[in-house]
């Protein structure tokens, strides 16, 4: 449908402007919005990208965000139980060491596997991405949120779209967008689970005993009283 930010809305005789084919170009690719998929596992984004290949539009510019639970390679920071933390830590360079495998990151998203030929894309899942990244030694994290900016259809867990820090980290952004929930019964439970955060006793304890240090040594006291506060109504 017509786009009101569109050059090619403006209303400008076209015939008078031998740059208006490429500006309408431009404009109509901005126009376009993406399908953000969601589903409940990683393990149905499998199923969806076979089903996918199987269709006409096998050849759509597509993109899978996951966690790096599935798609780091990195042989230290797979085998961490903090990938995350472990990830940015080599990435800010805190141990006087980089990631290869990020700064490898453009020979795995910009290439010929994920493309059949120039501009023809093919559809693939995480297990196409993340041996093709151990292959070119590149990172399929990063690949895969690299690829969103050309994407037509972005797969992806509920969560992915649900919860707002997962959204600003990823950079996604849903306005005027076309967002598409499989089992949609599930998202109660989901939104549940994001805005929840378990903690044990014991945790509990240890933190009042934190806060209690830092009370009886007068340490921002007005902001650590009211915490431990909560911590003992909890306990």
């Amino acid at each position: 449908g017509p786009c009101t930010e569109c050059s090619c809305s403006s209303g400008k005789d076209p015939d008078k402007d031998p740059s208006h084919s490429k500006k309408k170009e431009n404009a109509d690719r901005l126009c376009v919005p993406k399908i953000f998929f969601g589903t409940r596992t990683h393990k149905q984004i499998t199923q969806i990208s076979r089903e996918l290949k199987r269709t006409a539009y096998s050849c759509v510019p597509m993109t899978i965000l996951s966690s790096r639970d599935y798609t780091c390679i990195h042989p230290l920071v797979s085998n961490s139980s903090n990938r995350n933390e472990m990830c940015v830590e080599l990435l800010e360079g805190k141990h006087g060491k980089s990631c290869s495998y990020y700064h490898g990151v453009h020979k795995l998203s910009e290439h010929h596997a994920l493309q059949t030929a120039p501009r023809v894309y093919q559809a693939w899942d995480i297990e196409d991405l993340v041996s093709l990244g151990r292959k070119l030694r590149a990172c399929p994290y990063f690949a895969a949120r690299e690829l969103m900016v050309g994407a037509d259809i972005v797969f992806c867990p509920y969560n992915y779209l649900l919860d707002p820090q997962i959204r600003d980290s990823m950079d996604i952004n849903l306005k005027d967008q076309v967002v598409i929930l499989d089992e949609a019964h599930n998202i109660e439970d989901c939104a549940r689970e994001s805005v929840s955060y378990g903690v044990t006793e014991s945790q509990l304890r240890a933190a009042r005993e934190e806060l209690d240090v830092m009370v009886s040594n007068s340490i921002r006291q007005k902001h650590h009283e009211p915490l431990r506060a909560v911590c003992c109504s909890l306990i």
